[in-house]
């Protein structure tokens, strides 16, 4: 048994390191030189890089900080693959919901190290892209659905935020009505708030109606307003 737990600790750890690893700061740094914690919104994530750089490297990273997610949750399905063919599972352990309480968890690391970059001082992005491409690996009719909602606000809105918002709130009622196992329901409930709550200056912004749309800049640039 202690030889399963720690495989699955280790899958975790390498989940927030994968999180942790900053697209969008060494991005900006290789092709600008600069420090994008310093500038626009201080974010880490596509939005600033965008609003920074332009539309290519924005979409990249965008692209990259997905496949985090995506990777992380396939290295749990990799992990139980490859502990079944070489007998590492324990008698004891029920595979089945074994495997979707650690793809929630690995999901929860992943997003994690998004926003809390250990090479970053505990600094990044609000894990939108990323918790995303969790999704994508979970049930990508969920995953479609959420992105169908925050395309549906940002066409109307023009707000990045607003949409990431309303993408977090929906992704648990997705969760509901497509029948999904009680631990991605829960990751839908705990990564939705999770991403609600790194928007709370935005929230305020678009309260006092001060947030930028797109193609704008923020008035008031501060550090904590980050938005993907």
């Amino acid at each position: 048994m202690s030889t399963w737990l720690t495989l699955c600790g280790a899958i975790l750890f390498v989940a927030y390191l994968l999180g942790s690893l900053p697209t969008g700061y060494t991005v900006v740094k290789l092709l600008k030189g600069i420090d994008i914690r310093e500038v626009g919104s201080g974010s880490t994530g596509a939005t600033n890089v965008l609003r920074t750089l332009g539309k290519g490297p924005g979409a990249f990273v965008l692209l990259i900080d997905c496949l985090k997610g995506v990777l992380a949750i396939f290295l749990v399905y990799w992990l139980f693959k490859f502990a079944q063919n070489q007998d590492l599972i324990p008698s004891t352990v029920n595979s089945g919901i074994w495997q979707a309480w650690m793809v929630t968890l690995a999901g929860l690391a992943v997003v994690l190290g998004h926003s809390k970059s250990i090479f970053l001082g505990f600094t990044g992005g609000k894990s939108v892209a990323t918790s995303l491409g969790v999704l994508l690996a979970m049930n990508w009719q969920v995953a479609l659905a959420t992105a169908g909602v925050f395309a549906v606000v940002v066409a109307i809105s023009r707000i990045v935020s607003l949409s990431s918002i309303s993408g977090a709130i929906a992704v648990s009622i997705f969760m509901v009505i497509l029948h999904q196992p009680l631990p991605y329901i829960l990751f839908g409930v705990a990564a939705g708030l999770y991403v609600i709550l790194r928007h709370r200056s935005n929230i305020e912004r678009i309260i006092a109606g001060t947030e930028p749309k797109l193609g704008q800049k923020l008035q008031t640039e501060t550090p904590e307003s980050v938005n993907i």
